[in-house]
This record gives structure tokens, C-alpha cells and sequence, in this order.
């Protein structure tokens, strides 16, 4: 294996994560299930791919100037992303969360420079009302002083920060690749993704992923849940339901099931929102049959949630 070069930057080692086989937890007869481990970028998460496309891109059009400061409401990884990125640029970041995200996430985020603001959740579930609360808090922030909201829900430049991450997975699976599966939180991993992998073939089938309790995308009503990164019980401004052919609805229960399995019996450390795919991404391998081949991200690393109910 060639050893990597010298990398000038910590944000030039974002990207080219592998590619894995599961060996194990993909039944007999179903297509092969291969997985991205986005958890091996900088933060163990996908997320840095967008924040950094969002920092290089309002840096290049001016909307941000050196040593703004900048702001962003959060479950934690595109936040701990961003206090990566900006740390490296020299840009201070103030971070709206919660404690209904892990400690791990929070705990990362102040170690990077992040200053954050905490909304209250209710006993710890994520639900709709807490985005609405913490985005009231962003603007009231923004309005007091004056920082650059990157605003990943509504910004397009996140989704181009996934483009990479689908040239990889082509060239990576030999051009052999008839599905996409991946959660939905702002959309921009699933948007960006597939928009890509269509461009090499267009007949790739993308299955969206979404909390059975908050499955909205498929017109069901929002509602609570613990799979962090997704389920925000609306439609995201930049969900294209054009790309998407099919919907899984996946359990916290069995997400949370299948990201134990993945670390006992693939020696996969991932988070919830990684069980959900996987456990998609399989739903779908057997629908397909074999022959096939089924990809799905492991969204991050289940280091940030070793103190969470899905590790503790």
C-alpha cells in the first residue's frame, strides 16, 4: 500500500475513505453491501466534506471575510466539522446544540475553539420543536453579533462537498454499483451523493432513509426519536424527491441493534444513524439478489457516543 504524502493542511486529509465488504451481517443470496468509512476523516465524520465546501465557498464569493466569526445551529458533527474547519482557518465559531446530542460531540466541539449555546431538550429526545428552538437562538445570535450563518439546511454549496465522496465510491467499486442508501438530516449527503453517482449511471436506484417515528419524506407525521443527524420532522429545503426511488423507515430500536452488531461482528465502530443505513442498505441487498451491489455510508464513528444509551 503506497504510504500517503506530506499533507499541508489537516483539511487536506478530508476524503479517499474506504471502501469496506461486509462479511457478516449481509444474509446469503442478498447483493453485496459495501460500506464508506466516513468515519476515518478528520472529526470520524462525513460532515467535514460539507463544512469545509461551505467555508471554501462563502470564503471565495466574499460573504465571508477573514477572521469573521461564524455560527451554526447543530446535532453535533457538522459542528464539530465546522470547529475543525474554522480552526484551521483562524475563523471563531459559536455553536447552537443541545443536550439531546452526545457529550462526546459537545465535548469535541469546545475542544476545537467552538464557543456553544445549549437549548434544553425534552429528557433528551430529539424532536421538531427542538430545530425550531435552536434556530430561534441562531438568528437572535446572528442578530447580536453579526456572524456569518453557514445555515447547512438551507445552503447549496454542502451538497458539492459530496461529490468527491461519490467519485471515490465509483472508482473504489470498480464501476460495479446499482444502489444508494443513506439517511436524511439536511439532505445535502444524500443530494450531492447521488446526484454524482448518477452522472457515471443513471440508472444507480437511491433509497432514503429516515426515522419510523418522523418519517416524513414518505408523508408521515414527525415525532421523536434517537437517531442523531436525521429525522428533523420536516422536509429539508433541498430534499429533490426527483433522485429518490424508494424510502426505508428504520427504528431507533433497530438502528441501534444493528450498530452494535456492526461492531462485534464486522469490527465497524459506528453511530446510530450508520445502524439505520446498514440496516436499510440490507433491507434493499435482499430485494436485489445477488449479483448486485448495495453501498451505504458509516456516517461516523461510534466514538461520539460511547456515553450515549447506544454504547453505555
Amino acid at each position: 500500500m503506497p504510504v500517503p504524502s506530506l499533507s499541508p493542511s489537516i483539511l487536506e486529509t478530508i476524503g479517499n475513505t474506504p471502501l469496506v465488504a461486509l462479511r457478516r451481517l449481509v444474509p446469503a443470496g442478498a447483493a453485496r453491501v459495501l460500506v464508506k468509512l466516513e468515519s476515518a476523516n478528520p472529526t470520524g465524520s462525513m460532515k467535514d466534506r460539507m463544512a469545509r465546501a461551505m467555508i471554501d465557498a462563502a470564503e471565495a464569493d466574499g460573504r465571508l471575510a477573514p477572521g469573521r466569526e461564524v455560527i451554526e445551529f447543530t446535532g453535533g458533527s457538522t459542528g464539530t466539522s465546522l470547529a475543525l474547519v474554522c480552526a484551521a482557518k483562524g475563523y471563531p465559531l459559536q455553536i447552537v446544540t443541545s443536550d439531546a446530542f452526545s457529550l462526546e460531540k459537545r465535548n469535541h466541539m469546545k475542544a476545537l475553539g467552538a464557543h456553544l449555546h445549549i437549548a434544553p431538550s425534552d429528557a433528551g429526545k430529539i424532536t421538531p420543536d427542538l430545530f425550531v428552538a435552536m434556530q430561534g437562538m441562531t438568528k437572535r445570535l446572528i442578530a447580536e453579533r453579526g456572524a456569518y450563518w453557514t445555515d447547512q439546511f438551507n445552503n447549496p454549496d454542502q451538497a458539492t462537498g459530496y461529490y468527491a465522496l461519490a467519485d471515490e465510491v465509483w472508482a473504489q467499486a470498480e464501476q460495479r454499483l446499482d444502489a444508494f442508501v443513506q439517511v436524511v438530516g439536511t439532505s445535502g449527503s444524500l443530494t450531492g451523493t447521488a446526484t454524482r453517482l448518477r452522472h457515471y449511471r443513471g440508472s444507480v436506484r437511491v433509497t432514503a432513509v429516515e426515522p419510523s417515528t418522523s418519517a416524513v419524506l414518505a408523508g408521515g407525521s414527525p415525532g421523536a426519536h434517537r437517531i442523531e443527524g436525521t429525522g428533523t420532522g420536516r422536509v429539508p429545503p433541498h430534499f429533490d424527491r426527483a433522485l429518490v426511488d424508494d424510502f426505508e423507515a428504520v427504528s431507533t430500536e433497530d438502528a441501534e441493534a444493528m450498530a452494535r452488531r456492526l461492531s462485534r461482528e464486522e469490527a465497524i465502530f459506528a453511530g446510530t444513524s450508520s445502524g439505520a443505513n446498514v440496516t436499510a442498505a440490507i433491507r434493499v441487498a435482499q430485494r436485489l439478489g445477488a449479483g448486485k451491489t448495495v453501498v451505504t455510508l458509516i456516517v461516523d464513528s461510534g466514538l461520539k457516543y460511547v456515553s450515549t444509551e447506544l454504547y453505555r
